[in-house]
């Protein structure tokens, strides 16, 4: 009868423009059945847990209409990190800083509520702004090997820092890393910490034609590419294709994430393409989609550069940080160009002694290489004062056991706690901590969202939160949806008086036996 449904949302810079009620809700007594404190104690659980367990103990219970108006306003507060999927690393004494540089954008109206709070709380407001540190996970290194970040207002409800001189030395022998960000207020309020995607290290881009091994190397069509231009190797040149005001720009400040679509060469029309799921290849079409605005780039070929040629009869794999250029389908010898800050077509003039080349200028050659975008959207509208939020947990996938009457949800991801609740919708579900990376919980009956449950005909869809005893929100990108059962006759009239004395029975006993469901899989 239940069912669950994964709503992958793509992550931008974009939110929901909404009205914000109150900062802090009251938290009132609920009859909704909870475990309470969890017996016994995870080998596993971090230390840290035992110096909240007593603060944690004497929180009050949230409410369904506090979490009901939470749902209906959003105050939400959003981190997003903006990295590349590779780096490049640094021998002896040169530093070949990241390119495109990690960006951390802070979106949200609950980041204005929170230095609110603060300065009701007696700061002053140069004590309420937010700054931080990015480095790498693990690095051996000091505090001073990490890059400080001074965040910038674009606008009401979005802040913007850049980390540009980061770089991983050939003394670190990792393979793989992670960007570790670290947040604090001015007044040295730690706010959490933050990791990134994981970033492939690589000594040099490869120049040997890829193969299908080298799949982590390669771009596949409907991932996230930037694009920049470096003027005679020179970094103070270095400009991105960027997105403003829904122009496209070449800026030398801010770089946008594009999803690459691969085209079918019989699709003219831009709003009529067609997606192709492979790898990109040299010589196909593709189109460049930004990921926040939507607006794109008309259909392109894209062209293999080898030193300020263009190659028209190459077809291998498009890699990491190979240098390319973009040849407008529809013009002949016409490429994507930059001139300064604006982005313009350039011709192209072909190659005498070799017809399959063509030779480009310096604004037409761009590096491509594969980017993610890693977000954690979480909200303080239920807790009293600003605490720390991290560990932020992470939910990376659902497991629905059994239906109908009696369905347990078991939720895999990652930093989980036992002072984590599932809530669906506004209704919290009893809980069972497992380890730190699973947590099992009873699916709420269907009635809970409605009235007689039985009559229900359409699915009813929704959102899957963990909300901390704190009143910390959790907010995540799985939903839940509930199917209802299609009977084969349908009868209201003549069974509306024997139903409505049995369904308070009905009801009792679905809830008794899901009450005592759940404890066996505790004791299990």
């Amino acid at each position: 009868m239940q069912e669950q449904n994964e709503a992958q949302g793509e992550a931008g810079l974009q939110n929901e423009d909404s009205g914000v009620s109150s900062h802090v809700y009251r938290a009132e007594a609920s009859a909704l059945t909870h475990l309470g404190e969890v017996q016994g104690r995870n080998e596993t659980q971090p230390a840290r847990w035992d110096r909240v367990d007593q603060s944690f103990a004497l929180m009050p219970r949230i409410s369904r209409d506090s979490v009901t108006q939470y749902l209906q306003y959003r105050p939400d507060q959003s981190v997003l990190i903006l990295h590349a999927r590779v780096a490049q690393k640094s021998y002896g004494n040169e530093k070949r800083f990241f390119c495109p540089p990690p960006c951390v954008y802070l979106c949200g109206a609950g980041w204005n509520l929170r230095q609110e709070h603060l300065k009701a709380s007696g700061l002053g407001e140069s004590s309420c702004r937010v700054w931080g540190y990015m480095g790498l996970d693990g690095s051996p290194g000091t505090q001073a090997d990490n890059f400080k970040l001074s965040f910038e207002e674009q606008t009401e409800r979005r802040m913007f820092a850049c980390a540009k001189t980061l770089y991983i030395s050939d003394t670190d022998k990792r393979k793989h890393f992670r960007l570790l960000l670290r947040l604090f207020h001015s007044g040295g309020q730690e706010i959490g910490s933050f990791q990134s995607g994981l970033i492939k290290v690589i000594s040099k881009p490869s120049q040997k034609r890829q193969s299908m091994k080298n799949a982590d190397l390669c771009i596949s069509s409907g991932s996230r590419v930037s694009l920049f231009n470096r003027l005679r190797s020179q970094t103070v040149s270095t400009r991105y294709l960027a997105v403003e005001g829904g122009a496209f720009v070449a800026s030398a400040r801010q770089w946008t994430a594009f999803t690459v679509i691969l085209v079918e060469d019989q699709q003219t029309d831009r709003s009529d393409y067609s997606v192709c799921e492979s790898y990109i290849c040299y010589g196909c079409v593709v189109q460049l989609v930004c990921t926040i605005s939507g607006v794109a780039l008309p259909p392109m070929v894209i062209r293999k550069v080898n030193k300020q040629h263009a190659c028209l009869d190459i077809d291998e794999p498009v890699s990491q940080l190979h240098k390319c250029a973009f040849q407008l389908r529809n013009s002949k010898h016409m490429y994507l160009c930059l001139s300064n800050e604006k982005i313009l077509q350039y011709q192209a003039s072909p190659c005498p002694k070799e017809s399959s080349r063509e030779l480009l200028n310096d604004g037409s050659c761009w590096t491509i290489t594969g980017t993610e975008v890693v977000e954690y959207t979480f909200s303080e509208s239920l807790t009293t004062s600003p605490t720390v939020i991290s560990p932020i947990p992470v939910i990376n996938g659902l497991e629905l056991n059994g239906g109908g009457h009696v369905a347990m949800l078991e939720l895999h991801g990652e930093n989980f706690s036992p002072y984590l609740k599932v809530w669906f919708g506004n209704m919290e579900a009893e809980t069972m901590f497992r380890s730190p990376r699973s947590l099992l919980c009873v699916v709420p009956d269907i009635s809970v969202f409605g009235g007689e449950w039985r009559w229900f005909r359409q699915p009813i869809t929704v959102p899957l939160s963990l909300i901390r005893l704190d009143g910390m929100i959790y907010r995540s990108s799985f939903t839940f949806t509930y199917t209802p059962e299609h009977s084969s006759s349908f009868q209201p009239c003549a069974t509306a008086d024997r139903t409505a004395n049995s369904d308070t029975l009905i009801d009792t006993i679905h809830q008794e036996f899901t009450r005592t469901n759940f404890h066996l899989f505790m004791q299990s």
